[in-house]
């Protein structure tokens, strides 16, 4: 496992002959997180993204608002939510009637902010911020009546803070909503102790599941699912191994209230950020636990008696694949097309919508290859450069944050960005 980093040595042979400009990559060996970030990938001269050889971008929409997760019709359609209301309206519904490559047909519906959106058995599933809607779909993937959504589950808890609602469903008609915890470390108020406990993970902090073929269901109907999941944004079904897997953002400081036990420079680089496979029953731990990508364990938290070096075992799972601290993990997808190489089967796509002050890499698109469900080498950067700008020096503010992804009909990926309401569209058209 290693961190690849390109660098550009230009050797002078003596004066008077032809400068020669040669390109070497320098591997620099590191165990902390197993990521390769190619930064030898091509600029696409058409959307500014650094992309593998042999993909291609495009921008399909633009201006659209804050957008958040997005769902495509088996026709192409596409749904996407918005989380904050733009015009009165909280989904719009865009197509490319002319095939054209450019979203020219427009509508919005549905008066509730949001994030979680997909399409399951000709039905079109939208979170709000405490509830969960659907609208049935005719045999062109549009909706019949935007007017009368059925509501699925009502009544989650909402505070502001890390409200989303993300969404999953099985093949056995059954929906899970992940609900994030409105408070960061579970602390008893005007101190670092740790409410004993916690009992907000009642309630929040966690994956319910719910029947996607009754209504009006709320936590009383529910089954809780997995607990221990400080705020899950990133969620998807495998149907390779039928199971539930899930990015989870990690905690905020650690040196506000526990100076002796760590620095400033700790909290920038702890924890990590985690993707998880869920089963029915599991504990990820928060807030009792964090995972340090250096250790490699489940560490107890300051808040609950940890000092940085007691770990914990047995209690609680631990991640699948470990990423830098505090890089947003927003978006999870397994690519189930036929249109990328064949390493891209059967992957995870993961969309993260921040940056980490550590490596200096952020507001990208990572792939974790997988193979027969289990993660098979290093995770890497497969779409960069979303911001614009250089993350390593930045002096400039972000042209684009990456968001929601999802997988058309023809196997091409399309990422959404919330800063200036851009639509991405990446092929695979082949090459070196």
């Amino acid at each position: 496992m290693g961190i690849f980093i390109p660098i550009k040595l230009n050797t002078m042979i003596q004066k008077g002959q032809l400068l020669l400009k040669l390109l070497f990559l320098f591997v620099i060996t590191s165990s902390l997180y197993g990521f390769k970030n190619y930064k030898v990938n091509p600029l696409d001269s058409t959307t500014g993204l650094v992309l593998p050889s042999g993909f291609v971008a495009s921008i399909i929409a633009d201006t659209l608002g804050p957008l958040r997760h997005l769902a495509i019709s088996k026709e192409g359609g596409i749904y996407v939510k918005l989380n904050s209301l733009k015009k009165g309206v909280g989904i719009l519904y865009l197509t490319d009637d002319n095939k054209d490559g450019v979203i020219d047909h427009k509508v919005g519906f549905g008066n509730y902010p949001g994030t979680g959106i997909i399409i399951k058995n000709n039905f079109l599933y939208a979170s709000s911020n405490s509830a969960v809607y659907r609208y049935a779909l005719n045999e062109k993937g549009q909706i019949l009546d935007t007017a009368h959504p059925q509501i699925v589950v009502k009544g989650l808890m909402d505070k502001k803070r890390d409200n989303s609602k993300s969404l999953a469903i099985d093949d056995k008609d059954n929906l899970y909503v992940s609900i994030g915890s409105y408070s960061e470390v579970c602390r008893e108020e005007g101190s670092g102790r740790g409410i004993p406990g916690c009992p907000l993970l009642d309630s929040v902090g966690g994956i319910w599941q719910f029947k996607t073929n009754l209504l009006e269901q709320s936590y009383p109907n529910s089954v809780h699912y997995a607990r221990g999941l400080k705020n899950v944004v990133g969620m998807n079904w495998n149907t390779t191994t039928n199971s539930l897997f899930v990015t989870m953002h990690g905690r905020g400081a650690f040196d506000d209230k526990f100076p002796q036990y760590y620095t400033a420079q700790q909290s920038d680089e702890l924890p990590a950020e985690t993707l998880f496979e869920l089963h029915s029953g599991d504990d990820a731990g928060w807030p009792f636990i964090y995972y340090d990508p250096t250790l490699r364990k489940n560490m107890l938290a300051p808040e609950y008696g940890g000092n940085g070096k007691k770990s914990v075992k047995g209690k609680y799972i631990s991640p699948t694949v470990a990423f830098p601290a505090h890089l947003g993990p927003n978006d999870l997808l397994f690519y189930t097309g036929t249109q990328f190489p064949e390493k891209y089967k059967g992957g995870a796509f993961i969309v993260f919508h921040n940056k980490s002050k550590k490596f200096k890499i952020g507001y990208m698109v990572a792939f974790v290859p997988y193979k027969n469900g289990k993660p098979s080498g290093d995770w890497e950067i497969f779409a960069d450069n979303f911001a614009g700008v250089d993350l390593k020096d930045q002096k400039e503010s972000i042209e684009h944050r990456p968001m929601g992804i999802a997988q058309g009909p023809d196997g091409s990926l399309y990422v959404t960005d919330d800063l200036k309401g851009t639509i991405y569209q990446i092929k695979y058209t082949g090459g070196n």
